[in-house]
């Protein structure tokens, strides 16, 4: 059986616990105050498996946490996407989520960009423009376009995307993680129908946020 941990997290995991396996050697108080934190590293890169709702239509959440307050934006210019406004859905994931991050849906990776910037609080509305972030364009049946954007956080300093151009996707495939802290925000086209509402708790690869009416 799988153990749920994300690759990413086995070099941090084992020196959380080394580290804590001298403390207890050589200071067992210190050692015992350390496990918490030990334990939050192992939790922190837990990968648990989803089922991910059935439907061409639909748009899965990409990431676990919380939806923030729904709008419309004009997406990042490297996603190519145009100057004008769509739906932007965000979800923050802080530090005691789950930070693997999925597809939302059925489709070809069309554009991959990664945009250095600064490390502001990943809930703040201007952390889309201004923190580092990577931009992934893909395109859907129909001839529409949905943007995913991974956007570094506060104490997030590194983005992992795992996706080729030209790269075939499903929903809830994995494709990511960012470290420690962080928001994914999707962009979406013109006909697409939200479902989700601001404030609640969202799951990757099996909350339904939107989709197309036929």
């Amino acid at each position: 059986m799988r153990l749920p941990i994300h690759p990413e997290g086995w070099p941090f995991i084992a020196a959380a616990c080394l580290f804590d396996l001298l403390l207890f050697v050589g200071a067992p108080l210190a050692g015992w105050l350390f496990l918490p934190v030990a334990i939050w590293v192992v939790a922190f890169f837990r990968d648990p498996q989803r089922r991910t709702p059935p439907g061409d239509n639909l748009v899965i959440c990409p990431a676990d946490g919380r939806l923030l307050p729904i709008v419309r934006a004009v997406p990042p210019a490297e996603l190519g996407l145009g100057p004008d406004e769509r739906i932007r859905l965000s979800i923050f994931m802080n530090v005691f989520n789950v930070h693997v991050n999925r597809i939302p849906c059925n489709g070809i990776v069309t554009t991959l960009a990664h945009r250095p910037g600064k490390f502001l609080n990943a809930s703040f509305d201007k952390a889309s423009e201004l923190n580092e972030r990577m931009s992934v364009r893909i395109g859907v049946k129909g001839g529409r376009e949905i943007g995913v954007v991974q956007i570094a956080g506060l104490v997030a300093r590194r983005i992992v995307c795992n996706l080729r151009e030209g790269q075939s996707v499903c929903p809830g495939d994995r494709f990511g993680i960012i470290r420690f802290g962080s928001r994914v925000d999707v962009y979406l086209p013109d006909g697409a129908r939200v479902l989700a509402s601001a404030g609640r708790s969202v799951k990757a690869g099996e909350t339904v946020l939107a989709d197309f009416p036929n």
